[in-house]
């Protein structure tokens, strides 16, 4: 799931290094656009909705806390 997660931010969003970055949120690298944009990407990819409780620093610090989230979301479909 990580790398599917990581190839779609890689190609939304080309001009943050994703794959190095394991501070996206604590170093201010997702303004509110980026992260809105980030939380639609992954809802339309994986038909899932990310509910507004889980947008916190703990999900979108690094592309493994957003594959971790999407995993929790599906599997609770």
């Amino acid at each position: 799931m990580e790398q599917q997660v990581l190839e779609l931010l890689k190609e939304e969003y080309p001009e943050i290094e994703f794959e190095t970055t394991k501070r996206l949120w604590d170093d201010g690298i997702l303004d509110s656009v980026t992260l809105i944009g980030i939380v639609g990407a992954l809802n339309m990819e994986f038909g899932i909705s990310i509910p507004y409780v889980e947008i916190i620093e703990a999900n979108f610090n690094s592309v493994a806390g957003m594959a971790r989230l999407v995993e929790k979301l599906q599997a609770a479909k």
